[in-house]
């Protein structure tokens, strides 16, 4: 099976192509933004711009995959509020020109979505929950989701939330952000009233991987199998990585001024991963554990 990733030189990218890499026997294509892959996996590499529909159009033509997975996303949930055109060209108008070269070269989309598709009044939500985005992003999201529904082709969408994890020249992730910002024993402020899962990148490239295996189709929930606030995680980080806790100070997200809204009360069920791929993501504990030894703690 040959495989054509968009970002793969971010976050996901990256544990999306090692994971493949090391776990199948699928061909793998990456593509990225940049000039040059990150990391060589000896896999053929493309510059890829997913807003120019013709060279999303040359490159899948070339390669005719049998699955796209669309890494790449506008993923600054503030900066989408200010800069609404750019990144609905990326994470909608992107996603429609996958589309259009998937249709004509008979290709599958794996595709990624988020909870903030949702409000965050009654998490934790299943794939059958009603969307209700309320920030800019979560729209661009669900309009993406809406451009797969409508478009006649195979696809899969993943939802999840908060990735954490390590790679090479990655956007620092939350996780990263508070272990540099306790290393240096500097105080951080963390809000209480954010709830959700977190969720271990190496446990979502897992799953995508299950996933295009077995040829799943619709939407499915991929996170971190318990759901706790952004505090009660800090806390959790200070626990692995043996921090002082008492540079982790509580506030609520109202007092941060965030241009975007958040969705408070969020979360993703995962019953429907775990009955359909014997698959149990880690829950926080777990996933740190592995991150302290990933990072070589």
């Amino acid at each position: 099976m040959k495989i054509l990733l968009t970002g793969a030189n971010g976050l996901l990218g990256q544990a999306n192509t090692a994971i493949f890499t090391r776990e199948s026997d699928f061909e793998i294509i990456q593509t990225s933004f940049e000039e040059k892959a990150y990391i060589d996996f000896g896999n053929p590499y493309e510059q890829l711009d997913i807003t120019i529909k013709e060279d999303v159009k040359r490159v899948v033509d070339f390669y005719s995959p049998d699955v796209i997975v669309n890494c790449a996303a506008y993923t600054e949930v503030d900066k989408c509020e200010t800069e609404r055109e750019l990144s609905w060209k990326i994470n909608v108008d992107g996603v429609k020109n996958l589309i259009i070269a998937a249709k004509k070269n008979n290709c599958k989309i794996v595709h990624y979505s988020t909870d903030y598709v949702f409000d965050g009044r009654n998490g934790p939500y299943t794939e059958e929950s009603i969307p209700n985005p309320v920030s800019f992003y979560g729209r661009e999201k669900l309009a993406s989701e809406n451009a797969l529904y409508t478009s006649d082709i195979n696809y899969a969408i993943i939802r999840t939330l908060v990735l954490y994890g390590n790679g090479v020249n990655i956007k620092q992730n939350f996780v990263l952000w508070l272990i540099q910002k306790l290393k240096n024993n500097e105080p951080v402020n963390i809000v209480t009233d954010q709830i959700s899962n977190v969720t271990m990148i190496d446990d979502l490239a897992f799953g995508s991987l299950k996933i295009i295996e077995k040829d799943l189709k619709g939407i499915y929930n991929i996170a971190g199998s318990d759901i706790l606030s952004r505090y009660e995680f800090a806390m959790k980080v200070c626990e692995v990585f043996d921090f002082n806790k008492a540079l982790v100070n509580p506030l609520i997200t109202a007092s941060l001024s965030q241009a975007a809204p958040r969705p408070l009360k969020s979360g993703l069920t995962t019953y429907k991963i775990e009955s359909e791929l014997g698959f149990k993501p880690m829950d926080s504990l777990e996933g740190l554990r592995l991150l302290k030894f990933q990072l070589g703690y």
